[in-house]
């Protein structure tokens, strides 16, 4: 099957196809004479497998580590797919449930207790931490999930209503050109709150800000905020960095 074919078939874009050829993860089964990208039913079954890792929040870097290790068993791994694709199911069900429970409520039609307002909900696996571990070590780390679990209810509260606030003021100022002194002193603020949790040199920072933009994960969660927001802070952050780390 020809590169446009494969991406009418899967639902996904001719671009992210030619993405997955040029980072090795993804090498159609041969290019003819013409410059046409052939792929084979060996080809598409990986493409399977990525996709399902992919959906599972698994970033690019890794499903290639994963499924180019010699010891990678594709039954094994849909297995493992399978087993975690239920446990998702089972809490959005739960998350499904207490939505509709949520607009009986509102109508008057029913009253729920404040622990069923928040069934479904599961913060206590943090997807990006294995990734911000291998980045910038455990310390850094570690001492931020040592800080926040040894915070009380009303702690964690005043921390995430800060955090909110720090993101929304951002949204704000999120069309002025990063480098003006408003967006300078925003993200110095952005910065001083994660120093505040944990130890990020100004190397980790614009780090992090360039993740902001190529996991398209933390894209999706920081433009909840503002569209573009990402990439603002992205920018705005590296900016700081290389200001203030030189």
């Amino acid at each position: 099957m020809k590169v446009k074919e494969v991406a009418d078939l899967v639902g996904i874009s001719v671009r992210a196809l030619h993405h997955y050829n040029e980072i090795g993860l993804l090498i159609p089964e041969e290019t003819t004479d013409a410059g046409y990208r052939i792929y084979s039913d060996e080809n598409l079954e990986t493409l399977q497998q990525i996709l399902f890792f992919k959906e599972l929040g698994f970033p690019l870097k890794k499903i290639k580590e994963i499924i180019g290790s010699p010891t990678f068993n594709r039954e094994e791994a849909l297995s493992m797919h399978r087993k975690m694709l239920l446990e998702k199911r089972s809490r959005l069900n739960r998350m499904i449930e207490t939505v509709e429970k949520t607009m009986k409520h509102m109508k008057g039609e029913i009253q729920m207790s404040n622990n069923e307002k928040f069934e479904g909900f599961d913060f206590s696996h943090n997807p990006y931490e294995q990734e911000a571990r291998e980045r910038w070590g455990d310390g850094a780390v570690d001492k931020a999930n040592q800080k926040v679990g040894n915070m009380s209810k009303g702690e964690k509260k005043d921390f995430e209503e800060r955090f909110n606030e720090i993101y929304r003021k951002l949204a704000e100022i999120r069309h002025t050109a990063p480098d003006s002194k408003e967006a300078q002193e925003g993200i110095e603020e952005w910065f001083q709150f994660l120093n505040s949790m944990g130890s990020y040199s100004f190397e980790a920072f614009k780090g992090l800000g360039q993740m902001y933009v190529d996991d398209e994960r933390f894209t999706k969660n920081i433009d909840q905020f503002g569209e573009g927001l990402a990439q603002f802070m992205c920018d705005a952050m590296a900016i700081f960095a290389d200001e203030n780390g030189r």
